[in-house]
């Protein structure tokens, strides 16, 4: 494959991107999509250089030229390095600025404490992942915990269950909801669990301060080792015999509600 004029840059060359400043996405549509998309910032585009010219490859390239964006070309080896799954990146990875990302501790280094924290222990499907990122942005959440373990990866599945909106959203990275929201408590942070068996409505409560609120997963619930770090359990109460609300639908109402603007 012809490497394109103008753009196209030294493997090497890559050293100024970090995980930390976004999130690399793999896959020729995913891609495609993400660099029509003229509100995102990439930094670069990253192609195996045994892909085939022409066909949606040649939409990717020519997206990327059009918009003056960095083309790397790798061996297929150094590509799965770079995506992270290699059985289905296609070929394809782009690496997308995320302005909201940050880590646990630079989150916690902000001259401003923020006032609301959503946690997820153990949310492990990609659609409800996604779409309580899409409620999280939408309610103006300060902060998404994201950890590296126990969550559904933030991959195609994620991106599209959010209808985009992971590029925008404020996620904190950490390596796992424990460790994070153990140190958010340290630095002054009240804790909230969601728990089916509560005795304190959701709807009732008003946090007095900064306050980190944790969904549990779909089968599992909330860990123990999250659950010992509680200073208040909150329900939602339901109504007609329903015994609970799947978890996206629990962190749309938990979000709005944490979003609102104190009185």
């Amino acid at each position: 494959m012809v490497s394109p004029i103008g753009v196209n840059m030294p493997e090497q060359s890559n050293a100024a991107w970090h995980p930390g400043r976004g999130l690399t996405l793999f896959g020729r549509k995913p891609a495609l999509e993400a660099l029509e998309d003229t509100s995102l910032t990439i930094h670069c585009l990253h192609l195996a250089d045994s892909n085939r010219s022409g066909g949606i490859i040649a939409q990717i390239i020519k997206e990327a030229e059009q918009r003056g964006i960095a083309i790397r070309y790798h061996d297929r080896q150094a590509l799965s390095r770079i995506s992270k799954n290699g059985k289905q990146d296609q070929g394809v990875a782009l690496d997308v600025v995320c302005p909201n990302f940050m880590s646990l501790e630079a989150f916690m280094d902000l001259p401003e404490k923020p006032r609301s924290v959503l946690a997820l222990d153990g949310v492990t499907n990609p659609q409800n992942v996604g779409m309580i990122i899409r409620s999280a942005v939408a309610a103006g959440v300060d902060g998404l915990l994201y950890p590296k373990r126990g969550i559904a990866s933030l991959g195609p599945l994620v991106i599209k269950a959010s209808a985009g909106n992971v590029f925008r959203a404020p996620l904190i990275r950490c390596d796992s909801t424990a460790a994070a929201v153990t140190a958010l408590k340290a630095k002054g942070y009240q804790v909230a669990t969601l728990e089916a068996s509560a005795a304190t409505s959701l709807f009732e409560f008003k946090a007095a301060g900064s306050l980190v609120c944790v969904l549990g997963g779909e089968s599992d619930g909330i860990g123990q080792e999250v659950a010992a770090l509680a200073d208040t359990r909150l329900t939602i109460p339901m109504a007609n015999g329903v015994e609970s609300l799947n978890v996206a639908v629990t962190a749309a109402l938990v979000a709005f509600h944490l979003g609102q603007t104190p009185d």
